[in-house]
């Protein structure tokens, strides 16, 4: 699969694209901690190490969800709009 036809499959619904074990624990948990933070447990960061995910990486992984959500809710709150990042 191109790059292309992997980031598209994704962004369309990355639970029906094929992913890796990895990749797709990694999606569970930035989309839970998206749409329900209050529903996060202990039992989320060990299946991400089940997964081979090291202490660090789940670090990072949560550091960059919190950011970008943060980014955005600053955005949502200013009634700023982003840029569609598309070409033209």
């Amino acid at each position: 699969m191109k790059d292309d036809d992997r980031t598209a499959a994704i962004e369309q619904d990355y639970r029906e694209a094929q992913l890796s074990p990895r990749e797709r624990a990694m999606l569970d948990y930035a989309v839970k901690l998206t749409l329900t933070p209050s529903e996060m447990e202990q039992a989320d960061v060990r299946q991400l190490r089940e997964v081979g995910l090291s202490d660090a990486a789940i670090l990072d992984v949560c550091q960059v969800t919190a950011y970008y959500n943060y980014v955005n809710r600053l955005a949502e709150g200013l009634g700023v709009e982003l840029e569609d990042g598309g070409e033209g």
